[in-house]
This record gives C-alpha cells, structure tokens and sequence, in this order.
C-alpha cells in the first residue's frame, strides 16, 4: 500500500485497509493507497509549518528558485515513467499522459525563473516618508487537487505556491493520485523536509480537515462548485483565503465568416481531450444560422471517426474515470433522448477494449435548447451541445447565458468583431480564432462566476500565494 509522505519520509500514522486504487481501463483494483485522517493532516501541516518558519521560509528567493529548476530537470528525466503511472491512473490515453508530464515539468522550470523577480514597489507619498510594499509568502498553503489532471494542476498550484515561499501540504484526489506521490518522492532530492507533503485519502475526511485547518493559511481548490461552496464555509472559519476553480460550460461560438478547416479539429479537440473530463471542456457549440448545418454535417464526419479503447491503446478518447461519472454522462444522454434532442453523430468504442472499463462513445447532439440542463450543468464527458444563433447579439445571450465563464472560443475573421466578442463574453479566459483548454504555463488561469474566483497559472498566480505588506517609514 503507498503511503502518506510528510517531512520527506513515507508516514503512516495507524495501519488500516486503505483505498482501492482501480483502472478505469478493466475497473480493476491494482493498487492501495492510506486513507488519510485529521490526525495525518495535523503531521503534514506542523511539517509544514516547520520548513514555511525554517530552512524553506529563510531560502533565499534565487536559491529556492534553483531547487526549483532542479525539481524540473528531475521530472523531466522521469517524465515516460510519470506518464504511464498518469495513463493508468487515470486512464487517459499515453499521448495525453504524456502531454501531462511534460507540462509539469514545464510549470517547475517556469515558476523555478519566476521565484526571484517576485517584487514590491515605492509609493509616493508626503515629504519625509518614504513608503514600500513587500511580498510575502503566506505560509502553509493546502492544496486540494482532482483526479483528472494531477499532475498539471499541481504543477500550476504547487509551483507558484513554492515558489512564493511556502510550503504545501497536498491532497490528492483518491481516484488518481500515484503520480503525485512519485513527484513528492523524487522532490525529496532536492527539497527540504516539509516543503512539500501530501496526505492521501477521501474528501470528506482528509480533504475537510486540510482545508478547515487553523494553521493553513491559504488553500487551492480545483472541483466541483457544491464542493467548492464546502471549502470556502470551512475555510472560513478561520478567514483562510481561497482559490477556487470549479469548471466551465465553455463555449465555442462559430460566425459565418469563421475558417471552419481550423475551426472543426479544435472544436472536436477541445470537448474529446481527457474523454470531456476537463474544466475547460469546450462543451456547447454556438455556431450562426448560416453556416449552422455545413459546420454540423462536417463536424459528424469527425465525430463518427473518433475512437475510444484504453489507456494503452492510444487512441482519441479513454475511458472516463469511474462506474459513477459513466452513469452519470449516460443519464445526461438519456434525459436529452427523453426530451427528443437529436444525436447528429457518435464515436466508437473499440471491439477488443478489456471488459469493465468505463467507456462512453463521444456524442455530438444538435439543436440543444438553451436552457436545458445539457446546455447548462457541466457533464465532464465526450458530449458537444450544439445550437444556432443568429447575431452578435444573439451570441453574446447565448454565450453568457449560464452561471460559468471560464473559457470562450471565438472564430471570426472579422477584426473589430474579434475586440467586441472578446470584451462581451463573460469568461476568465478568450481565444480567438483558437481554443487552448486553459492555455500554456505562462496564461493566468481562473473564472467567474460558478467557475471559481482568483487566478492560477503564469505570474499573476504569484500574487494569490502572497500577501501584500505596505511599509511606511516616517524619517523627517
């Protein structure tokens, strides 16, 4: 069974059976890991709090930064054997698994730059004063991180927040978190004991006892909204501040002047990557009156040569991650069916996939009211809902028209439309004529609304892991 890691060493307080760890490819066990309790989390979170008020929280900020870029370097050799753990895990396909591995690396050797050009300024202000503010790390920071991209989410949560100088206590969600605990493992080389530490085990009882801890002094939550409104009561108990990305209903919002050769491999990119179980999903499909049926007669052509298998297979879509999220997409489908929405087209589900896997064929469906529950709650699996609009302002309506705004694709080729889109839409983030799920390292990372507030990924993450200190000095 894996155990906790805390202080750099495996740790478990008590023993028990631990946790199921199940291929989503076959549905069967291969693995345990420890089932967290309050108690381990008050062992990861003194360890933490040792390395934030010792070794760790005194480095210099170019010195932390080395380590950093040395824990890159580490990942990066490692980076094959961090992807078959992820694929496994997770049952992504090896390609995506792949993708994964490298882009932790990347956040590492990005934030690892970043650790020393964290700066204050000078302020003006009357004769004889002189005033500055300073950025502080705020200490111990937790870190509730999914099963759907373990590793990028905590490269982009984990990095910036060592990187500001705190330590981290980390906990993983127990569907997937193998690979984070062979990154903790391979960070010992080149971390002190404490900076970072994970402690394994369900939400409901590892999770809640980080994130209501009195001596954590910020956390990060990726996850649902009903969870995330969770957090935020715990965390407030004790005023932590909190950083909350809880997913999307993304649009992808299709003008008639669009170039639909880029347009129809992005669209079908963004909702089949990770099998739909992405935050950023691009999920519901604006497309103008106009072009409505070419872009859907094209895009099932697409649809209808997608492939599922599993993880080892490599093929477009894995399995999703466990017997409830499948039975959940498919109620999503059935109650479309019942309301006589329309499948316009349908992937494969390979022949020889190994029995007990979670798989579901990606399914494109056409003509979704707006206001259906398709259109509106996120289904985290292969399902694009489809709709016509017939203006600007039909789209902008149509676009805003849920409780997220995380990301938005705009295609046009119009100029001045491109600005107007872009400053309408309701959306941490906007891509024109392109869609980047979430974009790269450097891309600030968060949403409104029910996707979450703060914002993670590039250097403004930096500022969400410190405090801002103002220091006026009165010297005649």
């Amino acid at each position: 069974m894996r155990t906790h890691l805390i202080d750099n060493r495996p740790y478990r307080s008590s023993p028990d059976e631990g946790i199921e760890v199940i291929d989503p490819s076959d549905g069967l066990v291969f693995e345990r890991i420890a089932r967290g309790t309050a108690g381990d989390v008050h062992v990861a979170v003194r360890a933490a709090r040792r390395a934030a008020d010792g070794t760790w929280g005194r480095m210099p900020a170019a010195e932390r930064g080395r380590c950093l870029q040395s824990l890159a370097t580490i990942l990066s050799s490692h980076a094959e054997e961090l992807a078959l753990v992820e694929a496994k895990d997770c049952g992504k396909p090896l390609k995506q698994a792949r993708a994964d591995a490298a882009a932790i690396g990347r956040y590492f050797e990005f934030y690892a730059g970043a650790a020393d050009k964290l700066h204050g300024e000078t302020i003006p202000y009357r004769n004889g004063t002189t005033v500055f503010t300073v950025r502080e790390p705020h200490g111990v920071t937790g870190h509730v991180v999914p099963w759907n991209y373990p590793m990028q989410i905590f490269g982009r949560s984990v990095g910036g927040a060592l990187a500001a100088g705190n330590a981290c206590v980390v906990k993983p969600a127990e569907d997937a978190c193998l690979s984070l605990l062979r990154v903790a493992e391979l960070a010992a080389d080149v971390l002190p004991p404490g900076a970072l530490n994970i402690v394994t085990g369900f939400g409901h009882e590892a999770g809640e006892a980080l994130v209501g801890h009195p001596d954590v002094d910020h956390v990060s939550f990726t996850g649902s909204p009903a969870v995330g409104e969770l957090v935020v009561r715990a965390a407030a108990g004790h005023h932590t501040p909190v950083t909350l990305e809880l997913g999307g209903k993304s649009p992808q919002i299709v003008f008639a002047d669009a170039d639909l050769d880029a347009v129809l491999p992005a669209v079908v990119n963004a909702i089949v990557q990770n099998a739909g179980q992405t935050c950023s999903a691009g999920s519901r499909l604006l497309v103008e009156r106009a072009v409505y049926e070419r872009v859907l007669d094209r895009l099932a052509s697409l649809f209808e040569g997608l492939r599922v298998g599993s993880a080892t297979m490599d093929l477009d879509c894995g399995p999703l991650i466990r017997e409830s999220q499948l039975q959940r997409v498919r109620a999503f489908l059935s109650e479309a069916g019942d309301h006589g929405i329309a499948v316009m087209a349908q992937g494969r589900v390979v022949d020889d996939v190994p029995e007990g896997g979670y798989y579901q064929a990606p399914m494109l469906l056409r003509d979704v009211p707006p206001r259906h529950r398709l259109a509106q709650e996120e289904v985290f699996g292969p399902v694009l809902a489809a709709m016509a609009f017939d203006d600007e302002a039909d789209a902008i309506r149509l676009a805003n028209g849920t409780s997220f705004g995380l990301v938005a694709g705009i295609w046009t080729r119009d100029g001045a439309r491109q600005l107007r889109m872009a400053h309408a839409v309701r959306s941490g983030q906007v891509f024109v004529n392109d869609y980047g799920a979430g974009g790269g390292v450097e891309l600030p990372f968060g949403g409104v609304g029910a996707s979450g507030h703060g914002r993670e990924k590039g250097f403004e993450a930096l500022y969400g892991f410190t405090t801002l200190k103002t220091i006026a000095i009165r010297h005649g």
